[in-house]
């Protein structure tokens, strides 16, 4: 059986995750996309097949959008 640890996401991108796989098959939670995704980012990085997904310049917007919302 394997094990499983708890990711908190916001709950405005769960509900957009619900309704989008609403339409499609294959996913019966949140939980088993958002695996699915991450097994493929995780994936192609380590097959070193994509470039960093983000420069120091993405960063650092990102840094100021997380800040400007309370999260940093």
């Amino acid at each position: 059986m394997p094990k499983y640890t708890t990711v908190s996401i916001p709950t405005t991108l769960h509900r957009r995750i619900m309704k989008m796989i609403e339409r499609k098959e294959g996913f019966k939670s949140a939980s088993d996309y958002v695996t699915y995704v991450l097994r493929e980012i995780v994936a192609m990085h380590e097959t070193e097949k994509v470039p960093d997904p983000f420069t120091s310049e993405d960063v650092e917007k990102i840094k100021v959008r997380l800040r400007a919302l309370g999260y940093l």
